[in-house]
């Protein structure tokens, strides 16, 4: 029963890491460098981040600076940011690549909580689909006279603790970057 439940406890935690990774790459009104990092340039005909082709700098709460080892990828580099989703101008001026965050409008602010809460939906989601195979898991042991129906019924309450606990983490995560989205 213990590995059942501490394999729970850690998929439930990568759920939440994957959320806060997946934050950090949400625009808000300031510049940061997990925004583009991620970002994959076509290089030598291989999709390669950009954080393993360039170092990546925050000069100001409001820019981004991008600086190539190989400059002859200037151009790829800046055709992936184009091609991005992120709808960032880099300018270009032949040693480094800079990308100035405008303010964002209101619409596009109430945008991306949306987008915050839908990552919030599937890590929930997650964390419950965990939940229902580890009582499955839990029920197959009883069938299998491993365990009791009383220890069965302790397991998923214990169980129901952690989702329970989870759900909570990602809730109050959302709530942080909500306040973050919103904050002028």
């Amino acid at each position: 029963m213990e590995s059942v439940f501490k394999d729970s406890k850690q998929r439930m935690e990568k759920a939440i890491k994957s959320l806060k990774k997946d934050f950090s790459k949400l625009r808000t009104g300031r510049a940061s460098s997990s925004l583009v990092e991620d970002i994959h340039v076509d290089y030598y005909n291989t999709p390669t981040p950009l954080n393993q082709l360039a170092s990546i700098s925050i000069p100001d709460s409001r820019s981004i600076a991008i600086q190539p080892w190989d400059r002859s990828c200037i151009g790829d580099v800046e055709k992936a940011i184009m091609k991005s989703d992120l709808a960032l101008n880099p300018i270009n001026d032949g040693k480094i690549i800079r990308i100035n965050i405008p303010p964002l409008t209101e619409e596009r602010r109430k945008e991306l909580v949306k987008v915050a809460k839908k990552y919030t939906e599937d890590t929930k989601i997650a964390v419950r689909n965990i939940r229902r195979e580890a009582n499955d898991q839990l029920k197959k042991m009883k069938n299998n006279k491993d365990i009791s129906e009383d220890e069965m019924h302790k397991g998923q309450e214990k169980i129901q603790k952690f989702t329970d606990e989870y759900v909570e983490q990602a809730d109050e995560i959302l709530g942080e970057k909500e306040k973050e989205i919103m904050e002028l």
